[in-house]
């Protein structure tokens, strides 16, 4: 992995950016439009995701599932006015059919919008970054950083007691029957150790005096530079380009994908 211009941004700025832009995509309803954009959108994120092509292809082959099932249950199962293929339960219309390649398209722009910004922004960076940007408290920003870094503990512990049961042959038995015992085996001791867990760092955090409203000092400073300029600058270019060539050279002839009975 290495680490592109995308990864200079702030990521509160990122953060607001994406989200309009989920907001934005809401309201879209020319096929055209969305095409556009999706199209744009996903150039952006393999260029400067910084990740190999083979791993970001994993990454997107759920997403592309997504819009594959999306796209089709509202094309073989949508309404229209004028039919192309009718068999039995399956009706495609015209509508239907551009219906659903933008509801598919729709949910791919998704896909390349939050994985663009959870592959280029650091959860340690963003936190501090909401903590002097947006004046998130601390004790809920060093919560979560703390809940994060606990993830790959209790991995490591649920393997653990995996091969302690495995050694014992508990996971050796088999069946329906064996369910709630094998529960039983791994939630108690993993909700006993992140009750202790929990409370210990409630308490060093409460050591730290967290619950003052008094100013903090930082130990990584998160402030703005000319990237994110270009950053937002780059988001409206790609944005009006989308606008512009759907008006003036519309693949689909469509502007409105809604069906009105």
């Amino acid at each position: 992995m290495k680490e592109t211009w995308m990864y200079q941004i702030n990521p509160t700025l990122k953060l607001f950016t994406m989200i309009l832009l989920f907001i934005g995509v809401l309201m879209i309803h020319d096929v055209n439009t969305m095409l556009n954009l999706t199209v744009l959108m996903s150039v952006l994120f393999f260029l400067y995701n910084g990740f190999p092509l083979k791993r970001v292809f994993l990454f997107m082959i759920p997403f592309a599932l997504i819009f594959i099932s999306t796209s089709s249950s509202m094309i073989m199962f949508g309404k229209g006015d004028t039919t192309w293929f009718k068999w039995g339960l399956i009706h495609i219309t015209e509508e239907s059919f551009y219906r659903g390649i933008h509801i598919g398209l729709r949910a791919l722009m998704f896909a390349f919008l939050g994985l663009t910004f959870s592959l280029t922004t650091k959860p340690v960076m963003l936190f501090y970054s909401l903590m002097q940007q947006v004046k998130l408290s601390p004790k809920y920003a060093y919560s979560f950083l703390a809940g994060y870094r606990l993830i790959p503990i209790m991995i490591d512990e649920f393997q653990v007691i995996h091969s302690a049961l495995k050694v014992r042959g508990l996971e050796r038995k088999k069946g329906i029957m064996s369910i709630p015992g094998k529960f039983k085996a791994y939630s108690i001791p993993l909700l006993s150790q992140s009750i202790r867990r929990a409370f210990r760092i409630a308490v060093a955090m409460e050591a730290k005096k967290f619950r003052s409203t008094q100013s903090r000092t930082y130990y990584y400073q998160v402030g703005f530079s000319k990237m994110d300029i270009f950053f937002v600058l780059v988001v409206l270019v790609l944005v009006l380009l989308a606008f512009s060539v759907s008006n003036y050279y519309p693949y689909f002839p469509i502007e409105d994908v809604r069906y009105d009975n």
